[in-house]
């Protein structure tokens, strides 16, 4: 069958099916004879014919060319709402799939708002995978549109998702120098304080401290609590409180970190963003376990409704993070093979991209391993630890990694190679040699 037989089949189907004769059909400049030749594949109609007879016929165009419909605006807003939906559930992968399919029809230059926001969510879906790489590619390529976008939200909520995505590889100095760049445009355009740039604030906040750099990330903390009240946002007060007591807990001011972080509790326990208030949950069982007086059954408690909550509404990313937690909860129990369980299957998920948290769990590892009696395997864990702190720039912490490899060492009997570790560790500290050949250095008179 040529392709006027198909149109001139379609055109008597649809007619038959509406219960039109030939006669009912034609009008407009189009007589019933002419319809007959047309259902006989005998005419070529033009666009508009067929236009006319698609209205008529009560149908869309796409029915008698045989041509896909081209959704219209509407189709595809719906569509990233289903997959907006998705994603919030927790299902990033038929979210990614959904912002996909809007991405091959709409197009940069015919539907620019549709492709930015099917690109964004691809990428937002990319990071709630764990595909960090992949969602960065995405959100530099975003960066580089939105730069000549008025709207200044979109462009700070790109900003904040590649900070995170940094940090989370481990590339500490790209995400603050992004963050801090960002910041002075924003000072130059002496704006009042928002509530993105309040979000941006207390994201460069985690940065600092996971690079160690406490005396700038409390400063910002306090800069954005300062900010956050004075617009009157929960969301972005919740936020400041949240990283600010991370910064007092980093410092081992313990008692204001609960503070803190029980004021972020009040703030989100009161909205409706269910993932928010799991992860803050995590924040706040670390906080307990850590604190002077530990309490690892109060965290325990805390970090099984946040597991709950994630299962069901968290990326794998979110839930891995919790059962480091819990990891941690059981090795303060004693329960030393639920710790090994939980951290193994947070490595697994993890991946490996997520270095920083990933050096975390080997680090939990060793210590569960060499409770266990399991010298060999502890300093495994514990040096491959270190080594991913070190290559992720988190100087502070790696610090803090190779001494406890130099304690392990040192019980293993490996004395020399303890030292060097304790030596590694200084040198994450900051501490530099003073002595040459021997002798140390002083200035000759």
């Amino acid at each position: 069958m040529n392709i006027l037989s198909e149109v001139g089949s379609r055109i008597r189907r649809l007619r038959r099916a509406a219960k039109l004769s030939q006669a009912d059909l034609a009008g407009g400049g189009l007589s019933p004879s002419y319809v007959s030749l047309l259902e006989a594949g005998k005419r070529t109609p033009s666009l508009d014919v067929l236009a006319q007879l698609a209205k008529r016929l009560g149908c869309d165009l796409s029915e008698l060319t045989g041509s896909p419909a081209v959704p219209s605006i509407g189709d595809l807003e719906v569509k990233l709402k289903c997959a907006e939906m998705a994603l919030n559930n927790g299902d990033p992968q038929t979210a990614l799939d959904s912002y996909r399919s809007v991405q091959g029809t709409a197009t940069a230059d015919a539907q620019p708002e549709i492709w930015y926001k099917a690109e964004h969510g691809v990428a937002r879906a990319l990071e709630h995978a764990g595909q960090l790489e992949e969602a960065v590619a995405h959100l530099e390529n975003l960066r580089s549109v939105s730069v000549n976008r008025p709207d200044l939200v979109s462009q700070l909520t790109v900003v904040i998702a590649l900070c995170r995505c940094y940090r989370e590889l481990g590339d500490l100095t790209h995400a603050i120098e992004l963050a801090e760049a960002t910041l002075e445009e924003l000072q130059k355009l002496q704006l009042e304080p928002t509530v993105i740039g309040v979000e941006l604030l207390s994201t460069l906040v985690g940065v600092y401290t996971e690079r160690g750099d406490l005396h700038r990330a409390s400063y910002l903390a306090t800069k954005a609590i300062d900010q956050a009240g004075s617009i009157t946002d929960s969301r972005a007060l919740g936020a400041a409180y949240w990283n600010a007591s991370v910064v007092m807990h980093r410092k081992g001011n313990t008692a204001d970190a609960v503070v803190l972080i029980e004021k972020a509790l009040a703030v989100y326990a009161e909205g409706d963003d269910e993932r928010a208030l799991a992860r803050l949950r995590n924040a706040y069982a670390m906080v307990l376990l850590q604190s002077e007086t530990p309490q690892p059954r109060a965290a325990h408690e805390e970090l099984e409704r946040s597991l709950a909550s994630l299962r069901s509404v968290g990326s794998s990313i979110d839930i891995a993070y919790c059962l480091s937690a819990l990891a941690r909860a059981e090795l303060r129990l004693d329960n030393l093979a639920a710790a090994i369980e939980y951290a193994e299957e947070a490595l697994r998920l993890l991946g490996t991209e997520h270095r920083l948290q990933s050096a975390r769990n080997h680090l939990m590892l060793a210590a569960a391993r060499l409770a266990q009696g399991d010298r060999e395997a502890a300093q495994q864990a514990c040096e491959r630890g270190a080594l991913m702190l070190e290559a992720s720039e988190a100087k502070r912490q790696a610090g803090f990694a190779w001494a406890e490899l130099a304690e392990i060492l040192e019980l293993c009997g490996e004395v020399e190679r303890a030292v060097w570790a304790y030596r590694q560790s200084m040198r994450c500290m900051g501490h530099r040699e003073v002595f040459l050949t021997g002798q140390p250095l002083t200035s000759r008179h």
